[in-house]
This record gives structure tokens, sequence and C-alpha cells, in this order.
């Protein structure tokens, strides 16, 4: 069966766009010749996005958007349609990170990571998949978590929504199978972030030392936010009549600095004197 191809102009939304994956994942779009509307609750750092985007030649809005609010977010995708026109690409990345251990962590404290990252990304699929459904076509990407494979201590609230994602999505999936939209989820890995940055050094230090003990912190190499920038663009670029469902993306282990490329270390004299080192 032929699929329309996707439109010249794919106006964009992206939730979260004040900073870490949400700004690169607009910019990225922006740069690509997507009008992208940057929606957050710090609009004063979505408009230094927007300006800098025009002023690479990008077409660019900032638009308020509290995710628990959800007349916030219905004016939000009001506000971007008015100014860019249909959205036909929508990235729901807004949230944050609190963490504690689960037994410690009251319920309006886990309530409040639920609705924020799960039920929040849920606003604003609602808020905008009727639209895209009766065009027969749009992308919608969750940003989800490698947690949902790897649970994380400390993390017990972000991991039951982020999960609640995934399931989200895969529901997602099967009900719009026919209508021409897709919806995606992107997993990254440990990225560097505004997200947990402002936790005290005890508390780091400890929820660290737990990740280690359980083997989930391998080695300390982090992603950048742009790394997930260019697995949501593989995503929504794919051409209509293939569906790129899901996408995980870990921080690569750094290759050793004393091993040649046999895969020898360079304190084995046969293999320096044969092959030299790779440095």
């Amino acid at each position: 069966m032929a699929f329309r191809p996707h439109p010249e102009r794919r106006p964009v939304l992206v939730a979260g766009a004040s900073s870490g994956i949400g700004a690169a994942t607009a910019e990225h779009l922006a740069a690509a010749g997507h009008p992208v509307a940057l929606a957050a609750r710090r609009v004063e750092k979505l408009q230094e996005l927007a300006d800098k985007i025009i002023a690479a030649g990008g077409e660019a809005v900032a638009v308020p958007l509290d995710v628990t609010d959800e007349q916030s977010v219905i004016d939000c995708v009001a506000k971007a349609e008015a100014a860019l026109g249909e959205l036909e690409i929508v990235v729901a990345g807004a949230g944050d990170l609190a963490v504690g251990l689960s037994y410690e962590t009251g319920p309006e404290h886990f309530a409040d990571q639920v609705n924020i990252h799960l039920t929040g990304a849920y606003r604003i699929y609602r808020a905008v998949i009727g639209g895209m459904i009766d065009r027969a076509r749009g992308d919608f990407v969750f940003i989800g978590s490698d947690v949902v494979l790897h649970p994380r201590p400390w993390s017990s609230a972000y991991v039951a929504a982020k999960s609640g994602i995934d399931g989200l999505v895969a529901t997602i999936q099967l009900e719009l199978e026919g209508t021409g939209v897709r919806a995606g989820v992107v997993r990254p890995g440990q990225t560097l972030t505004g997200m947990g940055m402002n936790l005290d050094p005890k508390t780091a230090e400890d929820m660290l030392n737990d990740w280690i003990k359980h083997g989930l912190a391998r080695h300390g190499n982090f992603l950048e936010p742009g790394h997930i920038a260019l697995a949501v663009a593989a995503m929504v670029t794919m051409p209509r009549g293939a569906h790129m469902r899901a996408v995980e993306v870990e921080a690569e282990g750094a290759v050793s600095r004393d091993r040649d490329r046999s895969g020898k270390t360079q304190t084995d004299p046969q293999a320096t004197k044969d092959k030299g080192t790779d440095r």
C-alpha cells in the first residue's frame, strides 16, 4: 500500500524544551528545517533558545506549559498551532527528578513524580492526538528511560512513572494502528542534564554507591542531550510506511587507553613491539 509522504512543513511541539534533552531536540529539529514550539514552565529560558534558533535562520516560538495543569496543556497546544500551524510532531519530555528510598518517600511526593512524568505526558498526548487522527498522520514521541529495563534504587517513583510510559506507549501503538499516526518511545540511559544536579552531596553519594553495588553503574560515561535528539530525529523522519516503535540509547564505555587495536594491553611487550599502541 502506498503512503502519502510527510508534508513539506512539519511543525513541532517539544515539551520540556527549556534545558537538557528537550532543548537539544528542539534545536536539532529546528536546524533541520522544522518550525518549533518550545514549551516549558521557564519561559525566559525558552525565549533565549527561540532567539538563538531564529538568529540561525530557523522558526521558533516560546510557549508556557505546565504539564500538571490540563488547561495549561490545552492552551499551550492552541498557542503553538496558532503560531506555527497544525502540529505534525510532538515530543513529550517534560520532567524533573526527585530521589529517595521507597520506604522513606511520602505518597504525595511519589504521586507528584507520576503526575509529571506519566500523567503529564498523557495530557499532552490527549490534547493533540485527535487532530493527528483527523489528518491521518503525525508523530508523537515519548521520552522514557532505561530504568524501565534496569530499575535503579532511590528512584521508585520515577521508575514507576517511566514504566507507565512504556505501558502507555504499547497500548497507544495498538490503538493507533491503521490511523496513519505513529507513536514511539525513546529510552535514554544516563544523560548529562539538569535533572538530579540539585541533589545534596550525601544523597548523591549514597545513591551512586547503591547503583554500583547492584551493578548499575558500569562506567562513568554519560550521554549528551544531543545524542537523544538524534534518536528522536531518526524516529520522526522515518518515511511513511515504516514505524520506529522504540529506541534505546546508552552511553558507550570509553576505550581503555592502555589497549591496542588487537585488544591486548600495552603491558604485553610482544603486542607493543608488533602492533604499537592505540593512543
